[in-house]
Protein backbone atom coordinates (compact mmCIF):
# COMPACT_ATOMS: atom_id res chain seq x y z
CA UNK A 1 0.00 0.00 0.00
CA UNK A 2 1.54 3.30 -1.09
CA UNK A 3 1.76 6.02 1.50
CA UNK A 4 -0.59 8.96 1.00
CA UNK A 5 1.35 12.20 0.81
CA UNK A 6 -1.45 14.18 2.41
CA UNK A 7 0.50 14.21 5.64
CA UNK A 8 3.34 16.41 4.48
CA UNK A 9 5.89 18.12 6.75
CA UNK A 10 7.45 15.03 8.22
CA UNK A 11 10.81 13.67 9.27
CA UNK A 12 11.27 9.97 8.60
CA UNK A 13 13.91 7.66 10.05
CA UNK A 14 14.90 4.87 7.70
CA UNK A 15 16.44 3.80 4.40
CA UNK A 16 15.34 6.40 1.84
CA UNK A 17 15.09 3.76 -0.90
CA UNK A 18 12.52 1.72 1.03
CA UNK A 19 10.60 4.82 2.09
CA UNK A 20 10.51 6.40 -1.38
CA UNK A 21 9.21 3.14 -2.85
CA UNK A 22 6.13 3.52 -0.66
CA UNK A 23 5.46 7.11 -1.76
CA UNK A 24 3.07 8.13 -4.54
CA UNK A 25 4.38 8.81 -8.03
CA UNK A 26 4.46 12.42 -9.27
CA UNK A 27 3.85 13.85 -5.80
CA UNK A 28 6.98 16.02 -5.32
CA UNK A 29 7.75 19.44 -6.83
CA UNK A 30 11.44 19.75 -5.97
CA UNK A 31 14.12 17.34 -4.79
CA UNK A 32 17.44 18.43 -3.32
CA UNK A 33 19.89 15.72 -2.34
CA UNK A 34 23.34 15.97 -0.83
CA UNK A 35 24.33 12.28 -0.70
CA UNK A 36 27.55 11.18 0.99
CA UNK A 37 30.44 11.95 -1.33
CA UNK A 38 32.56 9.13 -2.72
CA UNK A 39 35.61 10.17 -0.72
CA UNK A 40 36.12 6.78 0.98
CA UNK A 41 37.15 8.55 4.17
CA UNK A 42 35.97 8.06 7.71
CA UNK A 43 34.63 11.59 7.95
CA UNK A 44 31.80 10.57 5.65
CA UNK A 45 30.34 8.83 8.71
CA UNK A 46 28.98 12.03 10.17
CA UNK A 47 26.76 11.01 13.06
CA UNK A 48 28.30 7.64 13.85
CA UNK A 49 25.13 5.81 14.81
CA UNK A 50 24.40 2.26 13.74
CA UNK A 51 22.24 2.94 10.68
CA UNK A 52 24.76 5.30 9.16
CA UNK A 53 27.80 3.13 9.85
CA UNK A 54 26.06 0.13 8.29
CA UNK A 55 25.15 2.14 5.19
CA UNK A 56 28.69 3.52 4.96
CA UNK A 57 30.07 -0.01 4.65
CA UNK A 58 27.46 -0.86 2.02
CA UNK A 59 28.24 2.20 -0.09
CA UNK A 60 31.97 1.72 -0.47
CA UNK A 61 32.56 -2.00 -0.24
CA UNK A 62 32.58 -2.41 -4.03
CA UNK A 63 34.37 0.76 -5.17
CA UNK A 64 33.04 3.41 -7.54
CA UNK A 65 30.79 1.01 -9.48
CA UNK A 66 29.10 -0.10 -6.31
CA UNK A 67 28.68 3.51 -5.15
CA UNK A 68 27.11 4.57 -8.46
CA UNK A 69 24.75 1.56 -8.38
CA UNK A 70 23.79 2.42 -4.79
CA UNK A 71 22.98 6.01 -5.71
CA UNK A 72 21.39 5.23 -9.08
CA UNK A 73 18.59 3.06 -7.74
CA UNK A 74 17.66 5.91 -5.39
CA UNK A 75 17.67 8.53 -8.15
CA UNK A 76 15.39 6.26 -10.21
CA UNK A 77 12.84 6.48 -7.41
CA UNK A 78 13.30 10.26 -7.19
CA UNK A 79 12.56 10.56 -10.92
CA UNK A 80 9.32 8.63 -10.37
CA UNK A 81 8.32 10.83 -7.44
CA UNK A 82 8.82 14.13 -9.27
CA UNK A 83 5.85 15.79 -10.92
CA UNK A 84 6.22 16.43 -14.68
CA UNK A 85 6.82 20.07 -13.75
CA UNK A 86 9.39 19.18 -11.08
CA UNK A 87 13.15 19.65 -10.78
CA UNK A 88 16.06 17.95 -9.02
CA UNK A 89 19.31 19.38 -7.66
CA UNK A 90 22.03 16.81 -6.88
CA UNK A 91 24.98 18.08 -4.82
CA UNK A 92 28.35 16.33 -5.23
CA UNK A 93 32.08 16.97 -5.38
CA UNK A 94 34.99 16.04 -7.65
CA UNK A 95 35.29 12.44 -6.43
CA UNK A 96 32.37 11.18 -8.52
CA UNK A 97 30.75 14.15 -10.30
CA UNK A 98 31.54 12.88 -13.81
CA UNK A 99 30.18 9.40 -13.05
CA UNK A 100 27.05 10.83 -11.44
CA UNK A 101 26.23 13.02 -14.43
CA UNK A 102 26.94 10.48 -17.18
CA UNK A 103 25.93 7.19 -15.53
CA UNK A 104 23.01 8.41 -13.43
CA UNK A 105 21.45 11.77 -14.31
CA UNK A 106 21.84 11.74 -18.09
CA UNK A 107 20.57 8.17 -18.29
CA UNK A 108 17.59 8.63 -15.95
CA UNK A 109 16.51 12.20 -16.77
CA UNK A 110 17.93 12.42 -20.28
CA UNK A 111 20.55 14.81 -21.60
CA UNK A 112 17.81 17.04 -23.03
CA UNK A 113 16.57 17.70 -19.49
CA UNK A 114 19.94 18.86 -18.20
CA UNK A 115 19.70 22.53 -17.19
CA UNK A 116 22.84 23.57 -15.30
CA UNK A 117 26.00 22.36 -13.62
CA UNK A 118 26.31 24.91 -10.84
CA UNK A 119 29.72 25.52 -9.31
CA UNK A 120 29.41 26.53 -5.67
CA UNK A 121 32.78 28.05 -4.79
CA UNK A 122 33.79 28.61 -1.17
CA UNK A 123 37.22 30.17 -1.12
CA UNK A 124 38.88 30.46 2.29
CA UNK A 125 42.32 30.68 3.82
CA UNK A 126 44.38 27.93 5.42
CA UNK A 127 45.28 24.45 4.36
CA UNK A 128 48.59 22.89 3.49
CA UNK A 129 50.38 23.60 0.22
CA UNK A 130 49.90 20.77 -2.25
CA UNK A 131 51.08 19.74 -5.70
CA UNK A 132 47.75 20.78 -7.26
CA UNK A 133 45.28 23.67 -7.00
CA UNK A 134 43.11 23.51 -3.89
CA UNK A 135 39.71 22.04 -4.58
CA UNK A 136 37.32 24.63 -3.18
CA UNK A 137 34.07 24.01 -5.02
CA UNK A 138 31.18 21.58 -5.18
CA UNK A 139 29.01 20.83 -8.19
CA UNK A 140 25.22 20.96 -8.05
CA UNK A 141 23.56 19.33 -11.06
CA UNK A 142 20.18 20.81 -12.01
CA UNK A 143 17.79 18.70 -14.13
CA UNK A 144 14.11 18.94 -14.98
CA UNK A 145 11.72 15.99 -15.01
CA UNK A 146 10.35 16.97 -18.43
CA UNK A 147 10.36 19.90 -20.80
CA UNK A 148 7.12 21.26 -19.36
CA UNK A 149 6.20 24.86 -19.98
CA UNK A 150 4.79 24.93 -16.46
CA UNK A 151 8.10 24.03 -14.81
CA UNK A 152 8.87 26.55 -12.06
CA UNK A 153 11.91 28.74 -12.48
CA UNK A 154 11.94 32.01 -10.59
CA UNK A 155 14.97 33.90 -11.81
CA UNK A 156 17.31 34.85 -8.98
CA UNK A 157 19.08 38.20 -9.06
CA UNK A 158 22.19 39.56 -7.45
CA UNK A 159 23.36 43.09 -6.83
CA UNK A 160 24.77 44.94 -9.81
CA UNK A 161 28.43 44.24 -10.10
CA UNK A 162 31.04 46.91 -9.65
CA UNK A 163 31.98 46.58 -13.33
CA UNK A 164 28.37 47.11 -14.43
CA UNK A 165 27.99 50.17 -12.27
CA UNK A 166 31.30 51.49 -13.53
CA UNK A 167 30.32 50.89 -17.14
CA UNK A 168 26.80 52.34 -17.08
CA UNK A 169 26.81 54.54 -13.99
CA UNK A 170 28.37 57.46 -15.84
CA UNK A 171 25.15 57.89 -17.81
CA UNK A 172 23.14 58.67 -14.70
CA UNK A 173 23.08 61.60 -12.35
CA UNK A 174 23.19 61.36 -8.55
CA UNK A 175 19.41 60.76 -8.45
CA UNK A 176 19.63 57.81 -10.80
CA UNK A 177 18.18 59.69 -13.78
CA UNK A 178 19.65 59.36 -17.25
CA UNK A 179 21.83 62.27 -18.28
CA UNK A 180 20.59 62.56 -21.84
CA UNK A 181 23.42 64.68 -23.08
CA UNK A 182 25.74 61.73 -22.41
CA UNK A 183 23.75 59.42 -24.67
CA UNK A 184 24.76 60.93 -28.00
CA UNK A 185 27.03 58.03 -28.86
CA UNK A 186 25.18 55.26 -27.00
CA UNK A 187 22.26 53.22 -28.32
CA UNK A 188 19.31 53.05 -25.87
CA UNK A 189 19.20 49.36 -26.68
CA UNK A 190 22.35 48.86 -24.64
CA UNK A 191 20.42 49.72 -21.50
CA UNK A 192 17.60 47.34 -22.35
CA UNK A 193 19.99 44.47 -21.63
CA UNK A 194 19.84 45.45 -17.98
CA UNK A 195 16.83 43.67 -16.51
CA UNK A 196 14.14 46.05 -15.33
CA UNK A 197 15.40 49.07 -17.27
CA UNK A 198 12.45 51.41 -18.02
CA UNK A 199 11.33 51.68 -21.64
CA UNK A 200 10.97 55.47 -21.56
CA UNK A 201 14.52 55.97 -20.27
CA UNK A 202 13.25 58.48 -17.75
CA UNK A 203 12.54 56.54 -14.55
CA UNK A 204 15.04 56.07 -11.78
CA UNK A 205 17.22 53.25 -13.02
CA UNK A 206 18.97 52.50 -9.74
CA UNK A 207 15.58 52.06 -8.01
CA UNK A 208 13.96 50.09 -10.80
CA UNK A 209 16.79 47.74 -11.55
CA UNK A 210 16.65 44.75 -9.19
CA UNK A 211 20.00 43.35 -10.16
CA UNK A 212 21.72 41.00 -12.55
CA UNK A 213 20.53 37.43 -13.19
CA UNK A 214 22.56 34.86 -11.28
CA UNK A 215 24.57 32.46 -13.39
CA UNK A 216 25.93 28.98 -12.66
CA UNK A 217 29.04 30.26 -10.82
CA UNK A 218 28.12 30.89 -7.18
CA UNK A 219 30.83 32.66 -5.23
CA UNK A 220 28.68 34.78 -2.92
CA UNK A 221 27.62 32.07 -0.43
CA UNK A 222 30.10 31.13 2.28
CA UNK A 223 30.47 27.57 3.55
CA UNK A 224 29.56 26.95 7.20
CA UNK A 225 32.54 27.13 9.54
CA UNK A 226 32.94 26.50 13.25
CA UNK A 227 31.79 29.54 15.18
CA UNK A 228 29.21 30.66 12.60
CA UNK A 229 25.81 31.45 14.10
CA UNK A 230 24.21 28.81 11.85
CA UNK A 231 26.64 26.06 12.85
CA UNK A 232 25.03 23.14 14.68
CA UNK A 233 28.07 20.86 14.87
CA UNK A 234 27.35 18.93 11.67
CA UNK A 235 30.61 18.77 9.64
CA UNK A 236 29.10 18.94 6.14
CA UNK A 237 26.28 21.35 7.04
CA UNK A 238 25.15 23.46 4.09
CA UNK A 239 24.37 27.18 4.53
CA UNK A 240 20.76 28.31 4.59
CA UNK A 241 21.51 30.89 1.88
CA UNK A 242 22.38 28.05 -0.51
CA UNK A 243 19.10 26.29 0.10
CA UNK A 244 17.14 29.55 -0.05
CA UNK A 245 18.44 30.16 -3.57
CA UNK A 246 17.63 26.64 -4.76
CA UNK A 247 14.17 26.49 -3.18
CA UNK A 248 13.21 29.99 -4.28
CA UNK A 249 14.26 29.43 -7.88
CA UNK A 250 12.62 26.04 -8.46
CA UNK A 251 9.45 26.08 -6.33
CA UNK A 252 6.59 28.26 -5.20
CA UNK A 253 4.86 28.61 -1.83
CA UNK A 254 2.90 25.50 -0.96
CA UNK A 255 5.02 23.20 -3.16
CA UNK A 256 6.39 19.94 -1.75
CA UNK A 257 10.16 19.66 -1.21
CA UNK A 258 11.90 16.32 -0.63
CA UNK A 259 15.35 15.89 0.89
CA UNK A 260 16.14 12.14 0.99
CA UNK A 261 19.51 12.72 2.71
CA UNK A 262 18.36 14.97 5.54
CA UNK A 263 21.73 15.42 7.28
CA UNK A 264 21.72 18.56 9.42
CA UNK A 265 18.19 19.53 8.35
CA UNK A 266 19.00 22.72 6.41
CA UNK A 267 16.64 21.89 3.53
CA UNK A 268 13.57 21.33 5.69
CA UNK A 269 14.40 24.27 7.98
CA UNK A 270 14.59 26.63 5.00
CA UNK A 271 11.57 25.06 3.28
CA UNK A 272 9.54 25.73 6.43
CA UNK A 273 10.68 29.37 6.55
CA UNK A 274 9.77 29.82 2.88
CA UNK A 275 6.26 28.39 3.37
CA UNK A 276 6.85 25.19 1.44
CA UNK A 277 5.71 21.75 2.45
CA UNK A 278 8.46 19.21 2.97
CA UNK A 279 9.62 15.66 3.65
CA UNK A 280 13.02 14.80 5.11
CA UNK A 281 14.46 11.26 5.28
CA UNK A 282 17.60 9.94 6.93
CA UNK A 283 18.82 6.60 8.28
CA UNK A 284 20.51 8.36 11.22
CA UNK A 285 18.56 8.87 14.45
CA UNK A 286 20.70 11.89 15.21
CA UNK A 287 20.00 13.50 11.84
CA UNK A 288 16.24 13.18 12.33
CA UNK A 289 16.22 14.37 15.95
CA UNK A 290 18.66 17.24 15.37
CA UNK A 291 16.45 18.37 12.49
CA UNK A 292 13.40 18.10 14.74
CA UNK A 293 15.00 20.26 17.44
CA UNK A 294 16.21 22.72 14.80
CA UNK A 295 12.65 23.13 13.53
CA UNK A 296 11.41 23.53 17.09
CA UNK A 297 13.96 26.26 17.72
CA UNK A 298 12.86 28.35 14.73
CA UNK A 299 9.13 27.78 15.25
CA UNK A 300 6.68 30.57 15.97
CA UNK A 301 2.92 31.10 16.08
CA UNK A 302 2.69 30.75 12.31
CA UNK A 303 4.68 27.53 12.00
CA UNK A 304 2.82 24.50 10.71
CA UNK A 305 2.86 21.23 12.65
CA UNK A 306 5.09 18.38 11.54
CA UNK A 307 5.43 14.72 12.44
CA UNK A 308 8.42 12.54 13.27
CA UNK A 309 8.41 8.88 12.20
CA UNK A 310 10.79 6.61 14.14
CA UNK A 311 11.47 2.90 14.34
CA UNK A 312 10.24 2.78 17.94
CA UNK A 313 7.81 4.86 19.95
CA UNK A 314 7.67 5.77 23.61
CA UNK A 315 4.83 4.19 25.55
CA UNK A 316 4.20 7.21 27.77
CA UNK A 317 4.08 9.64 24.85
CA UNK A 318 1.57 7.50 22.96
CA UNK A 319 -0.49 6.51 25.98
CA UNK A 320 -1.11 10.10 27.06
CA UNK A 321 -1.27 11.70 23.61
CA UNK A 322 -4.35 13.74 22.65
CA UNK A 323 -7.06 11.11 22.17
CA UNK A 324 -8.23 12.15 18.70
CA UNK A 325 -4.69 12.70 17.43
CA UNK A 326 -3.75 9.25 18.68
CA UNK A 327 -6.78 7.68 16.97
CA UNK A 328 -5.88 9.26 13.62
CA UNK A 329 -2.23 8.33 13.90
CA UNK A 330 -2.60 4.70 14.99
CA UNK A 331 -5.31 4.01 12.40
CA UNK A 332 -3.03 5.39 9.71
CA UNK A 333 -0.16 3.20 10.97
CA UNK A 334 -2.55 0.22 10.85
CA UNK A 335 -3.28 0.99 7.19
CA UNK A 336 -6.80 2.23 7.73
CA UNK A 337 -8.66 5.51 7.24
CA UNK A 338 -9.68 7.52 10.28
CA UNK A 339 -13.02 9.17 10.95
CA UNK A 340 -12.30 12.80 10.05
CA UNK A 341 -15.43 14.14 11.75
CA UNK A 342 -13.54 14.26 15.07
CA UNK A 343 -16.37 12.35 16.71
CA UNK A 344 -17.31 8.69 16.74
CA UNK A 345 -20.33 7.35 14.86
CA UNK A 346 -21.62 4.32 16.77
CA UNK A 347 -18.20 4.20 18.43
CA UNK A 348 -16.48 3.77 15.06
CA UNK A 349 -13.17 5.63 14.77
CA UNK A 350 -12.14 4.49 11.28
CA UNK A 351 -12.25 1.72 8.72
CA UNK A 352 -9.69 -0.94 7.78
CA UNK A 353 -8.55 -1.87 4.28
CA UNK A 354 -11.45 -4.35 3.98
CA UNK A 355 -13.86 -1.57 5.09
CA UNK A 356 -14.39 -3.28 8.45
CA UNK A 357 -14.87 -0.70 11.25
CA UNK A 358 -12.08 0.14 13.71
CA UNK A 359 -12.48 1.26 17.31
CA UNK A 360 -9.51 2.73 19.18
CA UNK A 361 -9.12 2.72 22.95
CA UNK A 362 -6.19 4.74 24.26
CA UNK A 363 -6.12 2.54 27.37
CA UNK A 364 -4.73 -0.61 28.94
CA UNK A 365 -6.58 -3.64 30.24
CA UNK A 366 -9.60 -3.36 27.93
CA UNK A 367 -12.38 -5.65 29.12
CA UNK A 368 -15.34 -7.66 27.84
CA UNK A 369 -17.77 -4.73 28.06
CA UNK A 370 -15.88 -2.96 25.27
CA UNK A 371 -16.20 -6.03 23.04
CA UNK A 372 -19.94 -6.31 23.78
CA UNK A 373 -20.58 -2.65 23.01
CA UNK A 374 -18.49 -2.76 19.85
CA UNK A 375 -20.37 -5.82 18.52
CA UNK A 376 -23.65 -4.01 19.01
CA UNK A 377 -22.30 -0.91 17.28
CA UNK A 378 -21.12 -2.96 14.30
CA UNK A 379 -24.61 -4.36 13.72
CA UNK A 380 -26.12 -0.85 13.78
CA UNK A 381 -23.38 0.85 11.78
CA UNK A 382 -23.61 -1.20 8.56
CA UNK A 383 -25.73 -4.34 8.85
CA UNK A 384 -25.09 -5.39 5.24
CA UNK A 385 -21.30 -5.14 5.60
CA UNK A 386 -21.48 -6.89 8.96
CA UNK A 387 -23.35 -9.89 7.51
CA UNK A 388 -21.09 -9.99 4.43
CA UNK A 389 -17.88 -10.21 6.48
CA UNK A 390 -19.44 -12.70 8.87
CA UNK A 391 -20.45 -14.99 6.00
CA UNK A 392 -16.98 -14.74 4.42
CA UNK A 393 -15.26 -15.53 7.75
CA UNK A 394 -13.57 -12.12 7.61
CA UNK A 395 -13.17 -9.80 10.60
CA UNK A 396 -16.30 -7.75 11.18
CA UNK A 397 -14.27 -5.20 13.11
CA UNK A 398 -11.02 -4.34 14.87
CA UNK A 399 -10.37 -2.99 18.36
CA UNK A 400 -7.00 -1.30 18.90
CA UNK A 401 -5.76 -0.75 22.45
CA UNK A 402 -2.59 -0.92 24.53
CA UNK A 403 -3.65 -4.18 26.20
CA UNK A 404 -6.67 -6.43 26.74
CA UNK A 405 -7.68 -8.38 29.82
CA UNK A 406 -8.67 -12.01 30.02
CA UNK A 407 -12.39 -11.26 29.75
CA UNK A 408 -12.02 -9.49 26.40
CA UNK A 409 -9.85 -12.27 24.98
CA UNK A 410 -12.28 -14.99 26.10
CA UNK A 411 -15.30 -13.17 24.68
CA UNK A 412 -13.65 -12.72 21.29
CA UNK A 413 -12.83 -16.44 21.26
CA UNK A 414 -16.42 -17.33 22.18
CA UNK A 415 -17.87 -15.12 19.42
CA UNK A 416 -15.65 -16.81 16.84
CA UNK A 417 -16.31 -20.38 17.98
CA UNK A 418 -20.02 -20.13 18.84
CA UNK A 419 -21.39 -17.40 16.55
CA UNK A 420 -18.87 -17.28 13.67
CA UNK A 421 -18.20 -13.59 14.43
CA UNK A 422 -14.58 -12.51 14.13
CA UNK A 423 -13.53 -9.40 16.06
CA UNK A 424 -9.79 -8.80 16.03
CA UNK A 425 -8.06 -7.43 19.13
CA UNK A 426 -4.93 -5.55 18.06
CA UNK A 427 -2.42 -4.14 20.53
CA UNK A 428 -0.60 -0.91 19.71
CA UNK A 429 2.71 -2.77 19.93
CA UNK A 430 1.58 -5.11 17.12
CA UNK A 431 1.28 -2.02 14.89
CA UNK A 432 4.27 0.03 16.01
CA UNK A 433 7.22 -1.09 18.14
CA UNK A 434 7.17 0.42 21.62
CA UNK A 435 10.07 1.05 23.94
CA UNK A 436 10.82 2.96 27.12
CA UNK A 437 12.32 6.41 26.88
CA UNK A 438 15.74 7.04 28.47
CA UNK A 439 16.14 8.10 32.10
CA UNK A 440 17.79 11.48 32.62
CA UNK A 441 19.13 13.69 35.40
CA UNK A 442 21.45 16.70 35.47
CA UNK A 443 23.23 18.82 38.02
CA UNK A 444 25.20 22.01 38.42
CA UNK A 445 28.60 21.09 39.73
CA UNK A 446 30.84 24.16 39.43
CA UNK A 447 30.53 27.95 39.17
CA UNK A 448 32.58 31.12 38.87
CA UNK A 449 31.96 34.86 38.66
CA UNK A 450 33.78 37.51 36.62
CA UNK A 451 34.35 41.19 37.40
CA UNK A 452 31.16 42.19 35.55
CA UNK A 453 28.94 40.00 37.69
CA UNK A 454 28.48 37.31 35.03
CA UNK A 455 28.26 33.81 36.44
CA UNK A 456 29.72 30.85 34.59
CA UNK A 457 27.83 27.67 35.45
CA UNK A 458 28.84 24.15 34.51
CA UNK A 459 26.24 21.46 33.96
CA UNK A 460 26.48 17.71 33.64
CA UNK A 461 23.69 15.48 32.37
CA UNK A 462 23.56 11.74 33.04
CA UNK A 463 21.28 9.44 31.08
CA UNK A 464 20.88 5.75 30.44
CA UNK A 465 18.92 3.68 27.98
CA UNK A 466 19.07 0.07 26.89
CA UNK A 467 19.38 1.34 23.32
CA UNK A 468 22.33 3.59 24.11
CA UNK A 469 22.54 7.39 24.29
CA UNK A 470 22.99 9.43 21.10
CA UNK A 471 23.20 13.09 22.17
CA UNK A 472 21.94 15.87 24.44
CA UNK A 473 20.44 19.30 23.73
CA UNK A 474 20.29 22.26 26.14
CA UNK A 475 17.94 25.22 26.61
CA UNK A 476 19.23 27.61 29.27
CA UNK A 477 16.17 29.86 29.40
CA UNK A 478 13.31 27.43 28.89
CA UNK A 479 9.68 28.54 29.12
CA UNK A 480 6.64 26.35 28.83
CA UNK A 481 4.96 28.86 26.52
CA UNK A 482 7.77 28.86 23.95
CA UNK A 483 8.64 25.21 24.32
CA UNK A 484 12.10 23.69 24.04
CA UNK A 485 14.28 25.92 21.84
CA UNK A 486 17.84 24.63 22.16
CA UNK A 487 20.76 26.95 22.73
CA UNK A 488 23.07 23.95 22.29
CA UNK A 489 21.62 21.66 19.67
CA UNK A 490 24.12 18.80 19.57
CA UNK A 491 26.11 17.75 22.64
CA UNK A 492 27.66 14.29 22.57
CA UNK A 493 29.07 14.35 26.11
CA UNK A 494 26.32 15.87 28.24
CA UNK A 495 28.54 18.60 29.69
CA UNK A 496 28.10 22.32 29.07
CA UNK A 497 29.22 25.67 30.42
CA UNK A 498 26.92 28.69 30.17
CA UNK A 499 27.06 32.27 31.36
CA UNK A 500 24.23 33.95 33.27
CA UNK A 501 23.43 37.37 34.61
CA UNK A 502 21.70 37.78 37.97
CA UNK A 503 18.14 36.46 37.70
CA UNK A 504 15.99 33.35 37.61
CA UNK A 505 16.18 30.80 34.82
CA UNK A 506 14.68 27.45 33.95
CA UNK A 507 17.40 25.20 32.55
CA UNK A 508 16.19 22.28 30.44
CA UNK A 509 18.08 19.38 28.87
CA UNK A 510 16.87 16.73 26.45
CA UNK A 511 18.51 13.40 25.73
CA UNK A 512 17.96 11.23 22.65
CA UNK A 513 18.70 7.51 22.58
CA UNK A 514 19.55 5.20 19.68
CA UNK A 515 15.85 4.52 19.03
CA UNK A 516 15.16 8.23 18.70
CA UNK A 517 13.25 8.32 21.98
CA UNK A 518 13.81 11.35 24.16
CA UNK A 519 13.42 12.58 27.72
CA UNK A 520 13.48 16.10 29.07
CA UNK A 521 14.15 17.39 32.58
CA UNK A 522 14.36 20.98 33.77
CA UNK A 523 15.27 22.77 36.95
CA UNK A 524 15.16 26.33 38.22
CA UNK A 525 18.43 28.22 38.52
CA UNK A 526 18.39 31.32 40.72
CA UNK A 527 21.38 33.64 40.71
CA UNK A 528 21.51 36.45 43.23
CA UNK A 529 24.94 36.83 44.72
CA UNK A 530 25.35 33.08 44.24
CA UNK A 531 23.85 30.24 42.26
CA UNK A 532 21.13 27.92 43.47
CA UNK A 533 19.79 25.06 41.42
CA UNK A 534 16.35 23.90 42.52
CA UNK A 535 14.20 20.92 41.44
Amino acid sequence: MQEENKEINKLILGDNLEIMREMNSESIDLIYLDPPFFSNRNYEVIWGDEGEVRSFKDRWSGGIDHYIAWLKERVIEMHRLLKPTGSIFLHCDWHADAYIRVDILDRIFGLKNFLSAIDWCYEDIGGKATKYFKRKKDTIFFYQKSNSTKRVFNQQLKELSESTLKRYGKYFDKNGHITYQKLKDVSPGAFAKLKGFPDDLSAVWLDKNKGQPIGDWWTDITAIRRGFSEAIGYPTQKPEALMERIINCASNEGDVILDPFLGGGTTVAVAEKLNRRWIGIDQSVQAVKVSEFRLDKQSNLYSKPFSVHLHKYDYDTLRYKNAFQFEQWIIQQFGGTSNIKQRSDFGIDGIAENNAPIQVKRSDDIGRNVVDNFKAALERYDKKLYEKNKKANDPVGFIIAFSFNKGAVQEVARLKNKENIIIKLITVEEIVPISKKPKLTFEMFEQSKDSKGIYEIKFKATANSEAGIEFYSWNFDYTEEQGFKPDILLDKDGEQVWKFKVGSYTVAVKVVDNNGLESIVYQTLKINGGANLQQ
